[in-house]
């Protein structure tokens, strides 16, 4: 029976990435996004490899997750492998200068959008005692930078949530996997800059970032190792980016 794999975020960067990835071994899709029209274009590109279902979805609105659950077509009920991939970062101002609305939106998404999506289809996975969940959180959530605040805090709650879950789900047959993407060139930065092409640009100057199919191959092959195995937590940068040294203020005194 071909299984099915939910990817939220599905019209741009990890989740388009993921939809080709699963597409071509013959999963059935279900795509979800804002932006309609790309998912289409998305779907349109993949039918011929494999069965897929796009909708509408803005993972921030209970009611839309609700909504969207309620109007499965029942062959898509049935989710086996749900990416939690929806997600954003909004700015790079510290704390005292930060914009009490692009942590909220950030709070609303990177929190509350996954929470839902995962109370949505987890009870079927437990009723049919099979299913993965594969949480995209960040190297943000586990080693801070100047104007990451609430971005990385919301990428910290991720991956204990995600610990969390596989305490909650011991003794049945569902995984759950944690991705930590380092430095990734996709739509991030432009949406974190809030359109500034030329900052977002500035992001990838004179690197060689990780791509959104990295990181797509890299979610696919946790789902594929055997079935007894769970890849808990997977971190993983660009060679090109380590953590950088303590950072000391010699002035502070003066």
């Amino acid at each position: 029976m071909t299984e099915t794999v939910l990817i939220t975020g599905a019209s741009s960067g990890f989740g388009e990435a993921c939809a080709k990835k699963f597409a071509q071994p013959g999963y059935q899709l279900l795509l979800t996004a804002r932006r309609l029209d790309r998912l289409e274009n998305l779907a349109a590109e993949l039918r011929g490899k494999c069965p897929v279902q796009v909708a509408k979805l803005d993972v921030t609105e209970a009611g839309s997750i609700a909504s969207f659950s309620n109007t499965l077509p029942a062959d898509f009920k049935a989710v086996d492998i749900l990416i939690n991939n929806a997600g954003l970062a909004l700015g790079l101002e510290p704390a005292q200068e930060a914009f009490l609305d692009d942590w909220e939106t950030m709070i609303d998404t990177n929190i509350k959008g996954l929470i839902r999506m995962t109370r949505s289809v987890l009870p079927g996975m437990v009723e049919r005692n099979h299913g993965h969940i594969i949480n995209i959180a960040s190297v943000a959530g586990s080693w801070p930078y100047p104007g990451g605040n609430a971005y990385g805090a919301s990428k910290a709650f991720v991956q204990q949530f995600s610990r969390n879950l596989r305490c909650d789900l011991l003794g049945k047959h569902i995984r759950v996997t944690n991705i930590d993407p380092g430095m990734a060139e996709t739509e991030f930065s432009n949406v974190r800059m809030k359109g500034d092409t030329e900052k977002a640009d500035k992001v990838y100057e004179n690197t060689q970032p990780l791509s959104a199919t990295d990181i797509a191959d890299i979610i696919y092959w946790v789902t594929t190792v055997p079935a007894h195995v769970n890849i808990n937590t997977l971190e993983v940068m660009p060679v090109c980016q380590a953590w950088s040294a303590f950072a000391i203020d010699r002035k502070m005194n003066d």
